[in-house]
């Protein structure tokens, strides 16, 4: 597949705040004493099996809340909602890779600047409702290993927590990030409440990268 048009607006905010939202065996993952929670839009591309061409892939909007946690030392972010406006992804999402997805009924113009909306039609799942503008702001550049931007970007693992409460996770492989600074005007935002989360007062870190091609493993039990 391949990750489009992604904007990574990270707030950060006391690690107590996130810490009571994870599954027991994660451990929250600071930057400066600080945890992180992070508004993601952007589009994916060509989602399909490897080996089957790229014209033949789906394509949808996505809208996340994730969080940086560790797992037995092992680095990798945490999602609290993948919200898709594809219905057969999200059930796939949620019966193979046990990923907290919605179906949402989204819609972006890819501009510049890029509109994205999106509106959760999961029946009997808490509302939730985005819709921004924001683009690029600024020179384009690969984050320092040891900076705020390679920690919030550069994650190739993401864990989940199953209906029997074992920790899984799967690999993502992909070229860094080319980053740039991005703005954005928000003019609804409903993502923080509706993962029990107030929110945050601090201002968010932005960037813009028009994307990368993704590799993702099957989703396997963590037994490390």
């Amino acid at each position: 597949m391949a990750w489009r048009d992604v904007l990574f607006a990270s707030y950060p905010v006391d690690p107590d705040v996130v810490s009571p939202h994870l599954p027991t065996r994660l451990d929250v993952d600071t930057f400066g004493g600080d945890a992180y929670l992070s508004v993601v839009p952007f589009v994916i591309e060509d989602i399909r099996p490897k080996g089957i061409p790229s014209w033949a892939g789906l394509t949808t909007p996505e809208l996340n809340l994730r969080t940086y946690v560790t797992c037995d030392g092992a680095r990798g972010v945490y999602f609290f909602n993948l919200d898709a406006d594809d219905l057969l992804g999200v059930v796939g999402a949620r019966l193979w890779n046990q990923l907290p997805y919605y179906l949402a009924e989204m819609s972006v113009d890819r501009g510049p600047p890029i509109r994205f909306e999106s509106r959760r039609r999961t029946p009997g799942a808490r509302s939730c409702r985005f819709s921004a503008t924001y683009a690029p702001d600024g020179e384009r550049f690969r984050a320092e290993p040891d900076s705020i931007e390679a920690f919030l970007a550069e994650r190739y693992r993401y864990f989940t927590e199953s209906g029997d409460g074992a920790i899984r996770y799967a690999d993502i492989e992909h070229e860094p990030w080319t980053l740039r600074p991005a703005t954005w005007d928000v003019t609804g935002n409903t993502i923080f409440e509706a993962n029990g989360f107030a929110r945050p007062d601090s201002e968010p870190i932005l960037t813009y990268s028009r994307g990368v091609d993704v590799t993702a493993s099957a989703s396997k039990r963590w037994d490390g």
